[in-house]
């Protein structure tokens, strides 16, 4: 498939800029790819689709405060400091991206808070916008993380062009978040709230607990025709074996497995052994999943809507079939769902 396949248009309107009210009355279109039909529920709804011995399985990984600010040395500039990735916590060296990128250059040092509190100087460029930082800091390292989150930002993506609330340090985050270190959510779960997650487990449906810490690669634009050629970015991820254990149970009982997520398709589908079954991993993936692809895990998924030539709508068509998810998603337009990060749900069934 080439990327001008996943070419439509959007409005800009059906970007969603806030989450809905309550996290699970978002929109929910359920697609059934063996009747090839669409419903339109909400998504507290979705417990109608599983049963007793269900399984869901979700990504557990907690976002950051990544998007920092700092002002450069002499000229007081300001400078967006987006933390990407801790490369050794002994050094405090950080992989980052900067904004305005033309202004920092190596040698440059940077001061964070009003008192000037945290300082780094830039020791490295690693693309145009990229650099890495070394932190300097006097105290633990405990200290130095409390100080990172005290002057960090919930990360929210770019396209929400407006100030930050403070309710989005509580949306823009799972409820089942445990492990810190994604500098953006695992959007597809955060319409699930607590009461849905009880009621769901009153049912008997079984949670399932993998961690992918996403990285801004899942977002980076594809720039090649040729879909074969793009090369995703790493993103460390952990399955533990209990969840293994209990996904390969369910897969061999023949039960309803769920992928919350594109995050939680690639996690899995980056672990499959000879004979398709899950095993535990923890180490680093850079899958990119594109039609046609043989899914070997989870028979349903809940994903959000996505925008055009996105690695995320790649995956998504090659779960529901490419014919089947571009007829969703111009139904999804002229209903005017949400689309991207706060935007409504897709269940695949």
């Amino acid at each position: 498939m080439k990327l001008s396949h996943f070419e439509f248009t959007l409005p800009d309107e059906l970007l969603a800029e806030y989450p809905s009210e309550h996290r699970d009355e978002s929109r929910l279109m359920v697609l059934n790819r063996k009747t090839q039909t669409i419903e339109h529920k909400l998504f507290k709804d979705v417990i109608d689709y599983f049963e007793e011995g269900d399984v869901l399985m979700l990504n557990n990984t907690k976002v950051f405060p990544a998007r920092m600010y700092g002002n450069k040395e002499k000229t007081g500039a300001k400078i967006e400091v987006f933390l990407l990735r801790e490369l050794n916590a002994e050094n405090r060296l950080w992989d980052v991206l900067v904004d305005p990128a033309r202004k920092i250059r190596i040698g440059n040092k940077l001061f964070f808070g009003d008192d000037d509190s945290l300082v780094a100087e830039v020791i490295d460029n690693t693309t145009s916008r990229g650099r890495t930082l070394r932190f300097l800091f006097d105290g633990s390292y405990e200290a130095f993380r409390e100080k990172l989150i005290e002057l960090g930002e919930t990360p929210l993506p770019k396209y929400i062009n407006r100030e930050l609330r403070p309710e989005d340090e509580e949306r823009y985050q799972t409820i089942y978040a445990k492990h810190e270190g994604a500098v953006a959510a695992p959007t597809a779960g955060l319409h699930f709230s607590k009461h849905l997650m009880k009621r769901l487990e009153i049912k008997g449906i079984e949670f399932a607990e993998m961690t992918l810490h996403v990285g801004l690669g899942t977002f980076s634009p594809v720039e090649v025709e040729d879909l074969s050629k793009h090369k995703m970015d790493s993103e460390q991820i952990i399955i533990p074996a209990n969840t293994a254990q209990k996904i390969n149970q369910a897969k061999k009982e023949k039960r309803r497995i769920c992928a919350v997520g594109t995050t939680v398709m690639r996690t899995v589908e980056s672990s499959v052994s000879a004979n398709h079954l899950l095993n535990p991993y923890e180490g680093w993936t850079n899958k990119f999943i594109f039609p046609p692809y043989d899914f070997s895990i989870a028979n349903a998924m809940i994903t959000n809507f996505h925008t055009p030539k996105s690695t995320l709508m790649m995956m998504t068509a090659a779960f529901a079939g490419y014919d089947f998810l571009m007829k969703a998603y111009k139904e999804a337009v002229k209903e005017k769902y949400r689309f991207y990060s706060y935007g409504d749900a897709m269940l695949i069934i």
